[in-house]
């Protein structure tokens, strides 16, 4: 085929690893891709002023905006169990208590992030009071500014989960095991959505044929995710792929719908996104 798809989707090794295949040519009966690496929190402001790519990746959280003009693919993203974002501080242990966080500066990478979301969610049954000032931050700045005091705390997510402790600093929560013990369901991350006016059968099919391709031969994505792994180790960017690549990755299921759902929906009765026709997540 000629033409080309615009997508959009993050440096990070499992998205890297899941687009592999298709980014490079080795689905024959697919388009060629153009691809944009953005970080998350870009696509997800794309997507809200119905300026981004054809197909994007996008959190979660921010779907209330968007689903008017993209649908949700059931394949693609980032869900899981015990792959949520952490709650970092600079001293302590390893504990919850989230009474320490009242009034509090708190950095996050994003105002509309699934990792935000799920925050606002934890806080308002663990921080009595409330947090005090939220910070926007880049996600690479999180941990040194808590690290350094500039910040009391800092939530942070993907491979933060494995480095955190280079920096000194402990995990006051994990708020994707929080998450699954409050409602026993899978934590919704990464969302893959596309234009209403696309095809979303067939652009599902390249994508589970992309990842069936990664996951028959790993080691073929290998110079593809570390090109764009961001310094990020070997063993680092693999840990990452083994997290948030899994059975959701290629299908959603009634398990993941039901995540979605349940987030999505906990979410708009407390104001936290605009209420929506829960219907649109599956049509």
């Amino acid at each position: 085929m000629n033409q080309q798809l615009q997508i959009a989707y993050s440096p990070c090794p499992n998205d890297t690893f899941i687009f592999h295949a298709w980014a490079n040519g080795l689905l024959p009966d697919a388009p060629l891709l153009d691809v944009t690496y953005a970080d998350i929190d870009i696509t997800n402001h794309l997507a809200a002023r119905r300026e981004g790519p054809e197909v994007m990746k996008i959190s979660y959280a921010a779907l209330p905006w968007v689903l008017s003009d993209y649908r949700l693919l059931p394949c693609g993203g980032a869900l899981g169990r015990g792959c949520g974002p952490l709650v970092l501080t600079q001293g302590g242990s390893d504990s919850i208590d989230g009474t320490t966080l009242t009034g509090k500066r708190i950095a996050v990478p994003s105002e509309r992030s699934t990792a935000y979301l799920l925050f606002r969610l934890w806080a308002a049954q663990q921080v009595p009071g409330g947090v005090g000032e939220i910070v926007i931050m880049p996600f690479h700045e999180i941990m040194p500014a808590v690290r350094d005091g500039k910040i009391d705390a800092g939530l942070v997510i993907h491979e933060a989960r494995f480095t955190y402790g280079r920096y000194g600093l402990h995990k006051l929560a994990d708020l994707g095991s929080w998450w699954e013990e409050d409602t026993g369901l899978p934590i919704p991350l990464g969302a893959i959505i596309a234009r209403r006016s696309l095809d979303a059968d067939a652009i599902s099919g390249w994508i589970r044929s992309s990842l069936q391709h990664a996951w028959n031969d790993p080691s073929a994505s290998t110079a593809y995710v570390m090109a764009h792994a961001q310094e990020l180790s070997p063993d680092v960017a693999q840990s990452h792929i083994e997290l948030y690549v899994n059975s959701f990755s290629h299908d959603l299921g009634e398990d993941g719908y039901g995540a979605i759902e349940a987030l999505l929906g906990r979410a708009a009765k407390l104001g936290l996104v605009p209420e929506f026709d829960l219907r649109l997540l599956r049509e």
